[in-house]
């Protein structure tokens, strides 16, 4: 099984076997509080435009991302969906399987 690191640029395919995307980028949520912090993937960004892209966003001390992180956020992720963790089925032998169809996914 591959690791959620190796989930970048896996293609993604819905339910009916309808191609989605590239996986471009994984959001997590951080669990503060904790002895050790701890990330949980909250969700995939795919993007059926463009070619497998990790865009490595800074933020400031306050968890805050800086406005040229913000705008580059929105001109790469333009057009992108976003899949929820939850409706990952399958994520093994390089392609990412969705219990969703295309049609229902939000944009990112």
């Amino acid at each position: 099984m591959a690791s959620v690191t190796e989930l970048i640029g896996q293609s993604v395919w819905d339910a009916n076997g309808v191609w989605v995307g590239h996986v471009v980028d994984i959001r997590v949520v951080k669990h503060r509080g904790e002895l050790q912090q701890a990330n949980t993937v909250y969700g995939l960004v795919v993007s059926a435009r463009r070619g497998p892209l990790l865009l490595g966003l800074t933020r400031d001390r306050h968890g805050r991302p800086p406005w040229v992180s913000r705008m580059m956020g929105r001109l790469v992720y333009a057009g992108c969906t976003f899949v929820p963790w939850a409706h990952v089925e399958d994520y093994s032998e390089g392609e990412v399987h969705i219990s969703t169809l295309r049609q229902e996914l939000n944009r990112a």
